[in-house]
């Protein structure tokens, strides 16, 4: 939403993977046509951040080169503490002069210097149950990171044609898959290596955005500390124990603690969002590498009804491509690119 500047190249740049999906975006159906992963390399990124823009746009340059793609426009997800999407109520007005009270609303919610952040706003069609007001979501970019994410982009051969909030794009592929489910209130999660995106949609409008600063390496981290072994004995332990491998049998229970962790922090965005809001959330829906996790679905069944997402329930995929057990290996990781590859050049 950030950008403007049809097809393009959703690409989520994270923490752990580089994931690059291509779309045929149609009227009735749309297909994956491309898509690819690869490894960012370690010194890259730093607890979500980057680090190195120059060693992320070669990771990107390989992951496009595996498309083999003619596309050169993209569209690029934002995260974490770069990007703040905060709901707000204003007077109502004519459309020509929300941009200027919005910012006048930035100066007094935003924690930066408003001469240093990218402005946009959508104008939310749920009734704010007053009749002289009107219900925005103010979303504020540093332009700092605006501008090396764009870096990054440019720099791997392609455009950066549209910037996106990451959970946008995560609500833009659950759309896409489930349609829009009138009247009701649904979570939203994808728990990334570092940093994990929770939206919430009300009928088909993302109503809160929030990023939270942890995601699956938080395991690793407590299998690595508990144990005294290094991060990739640590990692190694955590998929072995989800494909069913001998591992320690402190592992186990080691991961059940953690994930009280992570459910702690989406407990408190769901009651922050309940004692703010009329609206009550009937179901989650989550995705993300970090929720292979063995046992996350029913850590999670414990604060409400959930269900994995599914980015391909509705969307096709290209059979000439992909076989099926590829696409059931890549599922828990692509949403965020998929949301973003659904979007066309000239989106707002």
């Amino acid at each position: 939403m950030l950008f403007k500047n049809k097809r393009v190249l959703g690409i989520d740049l994270g923490s752990s993977s580089i994931k690059v999906a291509e779309i045929d975006v149609g009227r009735r159906v749309s297909t994956l046509q491309n898509f690819s992963l690869v490894p960012t390399p370690p010194m890259a990124t730093s607890g979500g951040d980057i680090t190195d823009p120059g060693l992320l746009s070669e990771a990107v340059r390989q992951a496009i080169n595996e498309l083999g793609t003619k596309v050169k426009n993209a569209a690029v997800g934002l995260w974490g503490s770069s990007v703040i999407v905060k709901r707000i109520s204003i007077p109502k007005m004519e459309e020509s002069l929300i941009p200027e009270q919005i910012r006048w609303e930035a100066e007094q919610y935003i924690p930066y210097d408003i001469n240093e952040v990218n402005l946009d706003y959508k104008i939310l069609n749920l009734a704010s149950g007053q009749a002289d007001t009107m219900e925005i979501l103010l979303i504020a970019a540093i332009q700092e990171v605006v501008y090396t994410v764009s870096d990054v982009v440019t720099g791997a051969g392609v455009t950066c044609s549209l910037l996106d909030v990451e959970g946008f794009a995560l609500a833009n592929c659950f759309e896409a898959n489930y349609g829009v489910l009138q009247g009701q209130v649904v979570g939203l999660i994808n728990v990334g290596s570092s940093v994990s995106n929770f939206v919430i949609v009300e009928s088909g409008e993302v109503v809160f955005s929030r990023d939270i600063p942890i995601g699956g390496l938080i395991y690793t981290n407590e299998i690595a500390k508990s144990l005294d072994v290094s991060m990739a004995e640590a990692e190694g332990m955590k998929l072995g124990l989800s494909s069913g491998q001998a591992v320690p049998e402190e592992v186990s229970s080691i991961i059940e603690n953690t994930h009280e962790v992570i459910i702690e922090e989406i407990s408190g965005i769901i009651e922050f969002f309940h004692n703010t809001s009329s609206a009550q959330i009937s179901k989650l829906y989550f995705t993300g590498g970090g929720s292979s996790t063995v046992g996350f679905k029913n850590a999670i069944n414990q604060l409400l009804p959930s269900e994995r997402l599914d980015p391909f329930l509705s969307i096709g995929v290209n059979p000439k491509v992909f076989s099926s057990e590829y696409v059931k290996q890549v599922r828990n990781f692509c949403s965020i690119a998929v949301g973003l590859g659904l979007r066309t050049l000239g989106d707002s």
